[in-house]
């Protein structure tokens, strides 16, 4: 049988205990309501007392009245004089260790507007990847999306278009709860960009949501509309007070490709962005960089001992850097025609994997560091001085692709039959720098083209020697490793292996890492990882204007040579490019590689 403790150890445990408690009750209370808790601990203390024996209950019951009284006094005090409304809580968590790789980075509270919010980019990629994020648990419950477009809606009409494109298009499966909570939020301003009165209904808005949704004055402005608009929505954000944030709250701008036409109107529309917005809150989407294989890139160079002693001028004898599509211009004509392929891809795509294959190791992965060493890189580009032999421009003529016939550029809807636009270009490019010096990049995109794909090509130097007779290496190539970054994101490495059998016969072979196969978690759409770094101000994924201007000082010479000479080669859908191509590489002793 167990010896019972005395009376006074018994409250003197309870009297620790509840030290303790009131302790922690202040710390969590704050210094607002430190005297209410001490007086709620020392009512309990003089219960306890009470119940303990006759001489301590008296005591107690004096300390019980003092308190009460104590207690009405300041009562009667609040009657007098309000109190003062508690300062809303912090939303990051306090407990999270921020080593501890389990939990998501979660977006604090925000609300998104899209302008143009019923164009494809939105209907396809934006508001699914929007939902995907709330859907992941990566939004805060108050998220609010603001729609703006010239369209007659309501927000009921606004929710059933966004209903509509998350079950065509999100990645995750459809969840009513996870709808319910998202569509509360969702709100929608009918107008032009001229329109003064629609812009003063999105202010309001904005307002209300920050008090019945608790956005805390944070707005993201996405401007998923043509680049000619760009002036007059900025404009309009700062006419209108939209883009001063309350103290202590944050506004960014996010706009989309292409940041302007040439080197000049790219600097003028910078300097009329940042009139409005600082450089800082300015995110530039570029959808390539939000591709988990693009950033593997960096990965793959710097978090692996195998790879970066090899990754320079000493071994590597060039580069190639494909994006191929296999659709034509489809309903784009009106965007496209003008543009063509070396602006809408080279400039900023295949620059930036450029830029990101060939840096340096940055002292760190943040953006200022990253941006250091892309534009290091971007600022070494030399165009050759023949532009003539080392680019080339084409044309996707009529011809039979996937089974079907289908039409040439010129034959498309609402392209002059005169136009000049390439659909096809190819360059090459050297980097003046220690590490790659006279190591050629070739970069090249086209439409209707093989195949769909994306990839880099690191493609290695011949072994110097080799005690194998020509015949046992015939069908022997070049070591590559491969990044594959869309559509089936990954990477091959190619090298020579004994083929079985009794005489000595090399031929490649590769060994693939796909991410589908390694991983049980499927790769995230570019637009959730973007829109969610916008959120959170990372940004590490995003060019920077001094960037896009670097990119326009190499591509505007191209240009300006093309415009000045002969209409862009033709060649058959289907294939892989103009023949003019294959001879710009053949003139190096080289061929380009079939993905």
């Amino acid at each position: 049988m167990s010896e019972e403790l005395p009376a006074t150890t018994v409250h003197e445990t309870k009297a620790t205990k509840e030290a303790k408690e009131a302790r922690t009750a202040r710390e969590a209370a704050g210094p607002r309501h430190a005297e209410e808790a001490e007086e709620a601990r020392q009512a309990r203390t003089a219960d306890a007392a009470e119940a303990s024996g006759p001489a301590r209950g008296a005591r107690g019951s004096k300390k019980s009245g003092t308190a009460r009284a104590a207690k009405g006094a300041k009562s009667g005090s609040a009657g007098a004089k309000a109190v003062e409304p508690v300062a809303p809580l912090d939303w990051s968590n306090p407990l999270r260790d921020p080593q501890d790789r389990r939990l998501p980075r979660i977006a604090g509270p925000s609300g998104l507007v899209i302008f143009g919010v019923t164009g494809d980019l939105s209907r396809r990629k934006l508001m699914p990847a929007v939902y995907d994020l709330a859907n992941r648990g990566l939004l805060p419950p108050g998220f609010s999306l603001v729609g703006f477009a010239r369209r007659d809606w309501e927000d009921q009409d606004f929710a059933e278009v966004v209903h509509d494109a998350v079950k065509e298009h999100a990645r995750t499966p459809f969840r009513e709860e996870v709808w319910q909570q998202l569509s509360e939020g969702m709100r929608f301003i009918p107008g032009d960009f001229d329109d003064d009165h629609a812009f003063e209904q999105l202010r309001k808005a904005v307002e209300e949501l920050d008090a019945s949704r608790g956005t805390s004055g944070n707005y993201a402005f996405y401007l998923s509309v043509p680049p000619k608009f760009f002036p007059k929505v900025v404009q309009q954000l700062k006419k209108h007070g939209l883009t001063d944030a309350p103290d202590g709250s944050w506004r960014r701008a996010v706009i989309e490709k292409p940041f302007g036409h040439d080197l000049d109107s790219a600097r003028d529309l910078n300097a009329l962005v940042h009139e409005v917005f600082d450089p800082e809150q300015v995110f530039r989407i570029d959808h390539y960089l939000g591709k988990e294989t693009v950033q593997n890139i960096l990965a793959l160079r710097f978090a692996n001992q195998m790879y970066e002693p090899i990754w320079n001028r000493s071994y590597v004898d060039h580069i190639q850097i494909t994006m191929a599509e296999d659709i034509g211009i489809g309903g784009r004509a009106g965007y496209y025609d003008g543009i063509g392929a070396a602006r809408d891809v080279i400039q900023n795509h295949l620059l930036q994997l450029m830029a990101l294959t060939a840096m340096e190791e940055p002292a760190s992965f943040d953006a200022p560091s990253l941006l250091t060493e892309k534009l290091k890189v971007l600022r070494a580009v030399r165009l050759p001085e023949e532009l003539g032999e080392h680019t080339v421009r084409g044309q996707y003529a009529g011809g039979w692709q996937g089974g079907a016939r289908v039409p040439g550029y010129l034959e498309e809807e609402g392209i002059d039959p005169a136009s000049t636009t390439d659909t096809y270009a190819a360059i090459k490019l050297r980097i003046d720098n220690r590490r790659w010096a006279g190591v050629p990049f070739y970069l090249r995109t086209g439409k209707r083209l093989g195949r769909r794909v994306t990839e880099i090509a690191v493609v290695f130097q011949r072994a110097p020697h080799s005690p194998f007779d020509s015949t046992s290496t015939e069908e022997l190539g070049e070591n590559a490793i491969v990044i594959r970054v869309q559509p089936d994101e990954g990477m091959t490495v190619r090298f020579g292996s004994k083929v079985p059998g009794t005489s000595m016969e090399i031929r490649d072979v590769s060994m693939d890492f796909a991410y589908g196969e390694s991983f049980t978690e499927s790769s995230p759409e570019a637009y959730e990882r973007l829109i969610l770094d916008v959120l959170l101000g990372d940004a590490n994924l995003f060019p920077r204007h001094q960037e896009v201007e670097e990119s326009w000082r190499i591509l505007d010479p191209v240009e300006e040579y093309w415009a000045s000479h002969d209409k862009p080669a033709q060649y058959a859908s289907g294939g892989w490019g103009p023949r003019e191509a294959d001879e710009m590489l053949a003139r190096d002793g080289r061929s380009w590689r079939r993905p």
